[in-house]
């Protein structure tokens, strides 16, 4: 399970609500290691980051384990329907009264969880301030973004405005920005991290080349991206030219001789993501601090832009250069068509009218056209990314960006926002599949963040008009950086949580998914997210995992997913054929999944499941107390027949019982193989007598598992994280990538007709042996809201 990307806080504010330190990473107290890079051998387990290192980690596997400073446990009442926007009766009033108290409650958060960097809400029920989310112009005017003078009524991408910065951040709203940050607390706090970040990476050196493999120089292209956006920002906050000054030092080791090959390819055009982020980086040099440079450094910065990225990419588009670097444009609707395109609009938008090559005007007549029947459509038709929970990061942010400045520069978005009608879903994607302890983080977690972050629900929370995506995103710990400087409503008042049902099911063929969870303001509470859905077509970054789930309570995760393999393993993204190499690999074979096996076999990649799913549709009231109803429940099963050789029939279902405090996980299989049921975790582990039951520990956390109705050949015994001794061999020199530290708990069956239903109790504080509930049996068919009471 990976935790969620950090961005970096290297000078935090003492003052800060987060408290003092470095709110956007981990504590460096000795029981945190550091998070690993993408490709080193990493385990689920305590993961952080120390305050000086000045990397962003994009995300680490497994549960990040610890207990919480804070605990909800006094009761409100429910709401009955989903968190809306305006328009509620008496949201005006409620709008209004919010905005008059924003400056008082300030940032909502108290502080950042040490080990998960989540944001932890004060146990409070301040109704004036968390209120039904909404956005309110009326009542928040002074705290409003102008109108923006540039509005063209016949808008042409190579039609751009009149005044500088055209991306992303332009001129009006950096006028009025001195304002809004004086005004609302959390633009406050964002831009003193902004500043705070800058001066940290100042005295660094130039980021220092290094070709990572296949992986390339994408983590070279994002640490520039994020430095140059800080120096710039900063830059334009003060007028105080060293920033300028540092980021040519930046820019121009970029495109030394000292940096990668001393030709075209300088910037990698073989891994064009590392190509498209140069350019993105670049382009925001440009354009935000195009009147600080001389007519030499403009030029010199279009004439690199061009020679490594702008024509590298025209290449791509028309198969030119001979190496089929331009793959990613073809029928690729993921993270890297969504990053390729942006890099390359934004370097042809900053540079249109200067350029008299033409490249600019070219560019845009393929990126545009080729972003929206691709990058458009990453989206499901439920909201969720087609990737992973992971990916979405990376994709989105490119989608934003592009989207943001096309519209800043010309005044349309082209489609790229509306022409998939279910992107404004993708808000909800993000929102339930962040857990407790982290991401539901299925398949690859990926290379590091660095300027990648989550703020694209900024952009879309206002463009779509969802306030619950801006409010819920604001809180987290990567939303200081400038993007959300320009992207932020500070029109928006409420509670993201108030209104918002507990579960969500997401119900796409490709991605079939669900998340369940107890509250949204308590760290501590109970969360399970389960999958089934293709294991097919996700661009060759998810796992052979039908039936995978997370499970969160008590402030840690106690069964998790083990993220990443080694990205430069032999043909680890070469194929997702039932015989590709990347399904040799422990961590996406079946046995790395918190799923059944069959004959120690891994699982069919033509399954094509079908689920159901239905909840008591509990949604969390205005206040950060919630008490769960007694009969608030939700359950979800699969139909997983079609993913396994040997079976006439598996269905797994998973609910949560008595009052949302216990989970029941069942499996209903007839197969003539031998079944194995199998759960990583990174707890100690302790077996009983009997077999049937276990004790799982993290620090003084206790969970018990217990198998109900046990047949005899039903048996709990743990393992390492390893392959089976008789699993296909690896390719010639692979190895697999070790997993100290977790357990796997199995339970062993004979082939034939079974059902086994575990019982998961965490042993939340305060509750007797006598308040757990032990379901009674019901088969996965007869399910029901009611069939477990």
């Amino acid at each position: 399970m990976a935790s969620n990307p950090s961005y970096h806080n290297a000078n935090a504010n003492a003052n800060s609500p987060y408290g003092s330190g470095d709110p956007y990473y981990a504590s460096s107290s000795g029981y945190i290691t550091p998070m690993p890079m993408k490709k080193r051998t990493s385990n689920w387990l305590k993961f952080g980051v120390p305050v000086l290192i000045a990397v962003i980690i994009a995300a680490v596997l497994g549960g990040v384990l610890g207990s919480r400073a804070h605990n909800n446990k006094s009761s409100s009442s429910s709401s009955s329907a989903q968190g809306a926007a305006a328009g509620t009766a008496g949201g005006d009033a409620a709008a209004s009264s919010a905005a008059s108290v924003k400056n008082a409650v300030g940032v909502f958060p108290t502080a950042t969880d040490s080990l998960y960097l989540l944001p932890l809400y004060p146990s409070t029920t301040n109704t004036a301030a968390y209120t039904t989310p909404t956005f309110h112009a009326t009542s928040n005017a002074a705290i409003a973004w102008p109108a923006d003078p540039f509005q063209p009524s016949n808008p042409s991408p190579t039609s751009v405005r009149p005044d500088r910065p055209r991306l992303i951040a332009p001129a009006y709203k950096w006028q009025a920005l001195p304002q809004l940050i004086q005004s609302d607390p959390y633009l406050k706090q964002w831009n003193a991290t902004i500043f705070g970040n800058a001066t940290s990476y100042y005295p660094l050196p130039p980021v220092v080349y290094h070709m990572d493999g296949d992986s390339g120089i994408l983590d070279n292209a994002r640490e520039v991206k994020m430095r140059v956006k800080a120096f710039a920002y900063v830059y334009r906050m003060t007028n105080d030219t060293k920033w300028v000054d540092r980021t040519w030092q930046e820019l121009q080791n970029a495109v030394s001789t000292n940096f990668g090959p001393n030709d075209d390819t300088k910037w990698n055009p073989s891994h064009f993501l590392d190509t498209a982020e140069f350019t993105a980086a670049f382009a925001l040099a440009y354009d935000w601090l195009y009147p600080a440079w001389t007519d030499d450094q403009k030029s010199t910065i279009r004439a690199n832009m061009i020679q490594y990225g702008l024509n590298q990419g025209l290449a791509s588009y028309t198969n030119s250069d001979g190496q089929g670097h331009g793959w990613w444009a073809s029928n690729i609707q993921g993270n890297w068509n969504c990053v390729c395109n942006s890099g390359l609009t934004m370097g042809a938008l900053a540079i249109l009218g200067d350029d008299t090559s033409g490249i600019a005007e070219t560019i845009l007549g393929h990126s545009v056209p080729n972003a929206l029947p691709n990058c458009a459509q990453a989206v499901t038709s439920d909201g969720t990314w087609t990737e992973t929970a992971n990916y979405w990061y990376f994709g989105t942010t490119g989608h934003a960006e592009m989207s943001s400045s096309l519209m800043t520069a010309t005044g349309d978005h082209y489609g790229l926002l509306t022409n998939n009608s279910n992107f404004q879903l993708t808000g909800y994607y993000h929102m339930y599949v962040s857990g407790f302890g982290s991401l539901f983080s299925y398949g690859d977690h990926g290379p590091n963040k660095f300027s990648t972050t989550a703020n694209s629900m900024l952009l879309y929370g206002d463009f779509y008009q969802h306030p619950e995506f801006v409010l819920f995103q604001r809180d987290q710990h990567d939303a200081p950086e400038p993007n959300s400087m320009f992207w932020y409503n500070p029109t928006v008042s409420g509670a993201f949580w108030d209104g918002m049902l507990l579960d969500h099911n997401f119900d796409d063929p490709l991605t079939q998914w669900a998340a369940m969870r107890s509250s949204w303001t308590d760290e501590s509470g109970l969360y399970v997210g389960i999958k089934a859905g293709a294991l097919q077509h996700h661009q060759t970054h998810n796992d052979l995992d039908l039936g995978d789930f997370v499970l969160d309570a008590l402030g840690t995760r106690w069964a998790g997913d083990l993220g990443s393999g080694d990205y430069l393993s032999f043909q680890y993204f070469n194929s997702d054929a039932q015989d590709a190499a990347r399904w040799l690999y422990y961590r996406k074979r079946t046995e790395g999944q918190n799923s059944i096996l069959v004959d120690q076999q891994n699982q069919l990649v033509t399954a094509a499941p079908t689920t159901k799913f239905d909840s008591s549709k509990t949604a969390q009231g205005s206040s950060t107390v919630f008490d769960v109803p007694s009969d608030s429940t939700a359950y979800w099963s699969a139909d997983l027949t079609s993913g396994y050789n040997s079976t006439t029939s598996y269905k797994r279902a998973i609910r949560m019982i008595n009052g949302r405090k216990q989970v029941l996980l069942q499996d209903d299989i007839t197969t003539t193989g031998a079944i194995m049921w199998r759960m990583h975790t990174n707890a100690t582990v302790t077996v009983d007598s009997s077999g049937q039951s276990a004790t799982l520990q993290i620090d003084d956390k206790k969970l018990t598992m217990q198998i109900l109705n046990p047949t005899s050949d039903m048996k709990i015994t743990t393992g390492d994280a390893v392959r089976f001794a008789n699993d296909p061999a690896l390719p010639t020199g692979q190895t697999d990538q070790p997993n100290p530290g977790v357990t796997v708990v199995m339970i062993s069956m004979d082939a034939g007709t079974k059902s086994l239903q575990v019982l998961f109790n965490p042993q939340w504080p305060g509750m007797s042996a006598s308040d757990f509930k032990t379901p009674p049996a019901v088969p996965i068919d007869s399910w029901s809201l009611t069939s477990h009471n």
